[in-house]
């Protein structure tokens, strides 16, 4: 069974005072590929360790992948399909802070083969 993904949105949540924003030395980025998985891509301007985590609701960690503070850049695919429905967050951080985002992983009716992750 293929789980459909929607478009998605990543959003910064820095650990700085938010009166004077620290900008982060890594950018990522997350797509939907023709197959339905979430391309996740991470480059670096400074040489600091990095993690990928993918969160259920509960708290669990589904997937998690560590960067080398000396690698530049870094990209990954995360199949979706064996995952349940519910709530899902996927965060990019390093020991400067992190940008997250809400993910929402949902069954279409029985018809239809298929299933939707929206991202909020």
């Amino acid at each position: 069974m293929n789980k459909l993904v929607a478009s998605i949105l990543m959003s910064t949540a820095t650990l700085a005072n938010p009166t004077t924003p620290k900008t982060l030395s890594f950018d990522a980025s997350a797509y939907v590929t023709i197959n339905n998985q979430i391309r996740v891509a991470v480059v670096k301007t400074a040489e600091v360790p990095v993690v990928i985590l993918l969160r259920s609701s509960d708290h669990r960690i589904v997937f998690r992948q560590s960067i080398d503070k000396k690698a530049e850049k870094y990209a990954v695919k995360l199949n979706v399909d064996e995952l349940v429905d519910g709530k899902y967050e996927l965060e990019v951080a390093s020991k400067e802070g992190s940008i997250r985002k809400q993910l929402n992983l949902s069954s279409q009716p029985v018809q239809q083969a298929s299933r939707v992750v929206a991202m909020q």
